[in-house]
């Protein structure tokens, strides 16, 4: 039995990843694509295989974030951001969440702005639907995040935000 070429279940009921998927992560990996184009069914796969300081430095490319920046915003040390073991050794699962969440409201900002430079130059202005806070000052955490992809669909659906 197999569901859409991805996955196979086994005669214990184990899912496994087919060789296609296995094959189209590491295609999408290779080309420094972000994680976000992957489907939710592949990012799940993904973050099980791991993310790595590979995944860190596209998405520090990706955001024009710094080290220091990023810490804040994925709520880890910087230290923990720069150790070279890293390169070989997957993140926490939590932290590869937090990696991709924040991939995914760049990916939105941008095609919503339709400029990147305009989105990056947003996240830092203080917004009133959000208090009066910046969108990049609340992305911290999960509800944060929430709050900052909501308001970037309200702007995408022309509603004033």
């Amino acid at each position: 039995m197999s569901k859409s070429n991805t996955i196979a279940i086994t005669r214990t009921g184990k899912i496994e990843e087919s060789q296609l998927l296995k094959n189209k992560i590491k295609a999408l990996a290779e080309e420094k694509k972000p994680l976000v184009q992957f489907s939710s069914f592949e990012k799940m796969e993904k973050l099980k295989a791991g993310i790595y300081k590979s995944d860190l430095e596209n998405l520090k490319r990706y955001t024009g974030y710094t080290y220091d920046q990023l810490s804040n915003v994925l709520c880890v040390t910087k230290a923990t951001l720069l150790n070279k073991n890293k390169a070989v050794k997957k993140f926490t699962t939590s932290l590869g969440e937090r990696i991709i969440g924040l991939q995914e409201i760049y990916t939105l900002g941008y095609e919503v702005f339709g400029d990147e430079n305009k989105f990056k130059k947003w996240m830092f202005l203080p917004n009133n639907a959000l208090d009066g806070k910046m969108p990049f000052e609340i992305l911290d955490n999960q509800f944060g995040r929430d709050e900052v992809k909501k308001l970037i669909g309200r702007i995408a659906y022309g509603v004033y935000s």
